[in-house]
């Protein structure tokens, strides 16, 4: 048991890795072609790559009165909300860097619970704690001189409360419907809107989109279908309180990669910055468990 506790951590570990890299990707992406174009392929190569998953058995069953067309409904909707979140990502990404977006994104674990409170879900003491040391973070990471805030993050923090309405939408669906079916039908639906948006406003050159190969593939097929795979497989046996600190690494791998593979700067002021924040994320993490092992 330890030994399957032990490989599923590591499977998270390499997820989160993954994600945080994408980062990168998606910076790196920009430099061939626009963001809604990036996210048009990007996504189509993610439904693609989970295609293949469709073959494999499950004893799950969805819930009478929400089959056919309402998965197609309901994957349609959360597929809108991953394209506001993952299009305000990708334009704020012109303006800032991957390592800032990642972290900036990572604020969604925040944001989740504090929407909960539309739902009449009560906020624990250490949300409040994680949301004020993520605002403390966000300052020291954002903020420049004369309180002025990189439009860049800014957008990212908006693609962070697009994201958290996202998370709501799938914890509220997925108990309903086929996971992969699910998530197969959103990224269908965030690649057409991203497309339709490309075709308005960008340029879309197929040399330039060959050229951008390697972000796409990999902000597509590995970061999508890839890490989706390992996490799914993983929390078969991590528990869970495990696998969302693990996960919240995913900001840590952003910077790493931004500063390996973009050369982006790593100040001092940048690391207290994204040492609060991550302090933020996982003070809400641990919050969020202890209630479930309580409850």
């Amino acid at each position: 048991m330890q030994f399957r506790t032990f490989k599923a951590d590591a499977l998270l570990l390499l997820t989160a890795a993954i994600w945080g890299f994408a980062f990168v990707a998606q910076r790196a992406g920009l430099e061939y072609v626009g963001p809604f174009t990036y996210n048009a392929v990007r996504f189509a190569l993610g439904g693609i790559s989970l295609m293949p998953l469709l073959t494999l058995k499950t004893n799950k069953r969805e819930i009478p009165g929400l089959k056919g067309w309402n998965i197609l409904y309901y994957g349609a909707l959360a597929g809108f909300a991953l394209f506001l979140g993952s299009s305000f990502q990708q334009v704020g990404l012109q303006y800032t860097t991957a390592g800032k977006a990642g972290f900036i994104t990572g604020l969604y674990v925040i944001i989740v619970p504090v929407l909960g409170l539309l739902w009449g879900n009560k906020a624990g003491k250490g949300v409040w704690l994680g949301a004020l040391l993520a605002v403390a973070g966000l300052y020291f990471l954002s903020v420049e001189g004369g309180f002025a805030i990189n439009v860049g993050d800014m957008l990212v923090l908006v693609c962070a409360f697009f994201f958290a309405v996202h998370v709501l939408m799938i914890g509220w669906l997925s108990p309903k419907f086929n996971a992969v079916r699910l998530s197969i039908i959103q990224f269908f639906t965030t690649s057409l809107l991203s497309f339709v948006v490309a075709l308005f406003y960008e340029e879309i050159i197929l040399s330039d989109i060959i050229e951008a190969t390697i972000p796409i593939v990999y902000g597509g097929v590995f970061s999508a279908g890839v890490a989706y795979t390992l996490q799914v497989v993983a929390q078969k046996d991590a528990p869970g309180a495990h696998a969302a600190i693990i996960l919240s690494l995913e900001s840590v791998f952003a910077v790493l990669g931004g500063w390996m593979l973009l050369s982006e700067d790593v100040t001092v002021r940048i690391l207290v910055g994204c040492g609060l924040m991550l302090g933020g994320m996982l003070s809400a993490q641990m919050q969020r468990h202890k209630k479930g092992l309580q409850g």
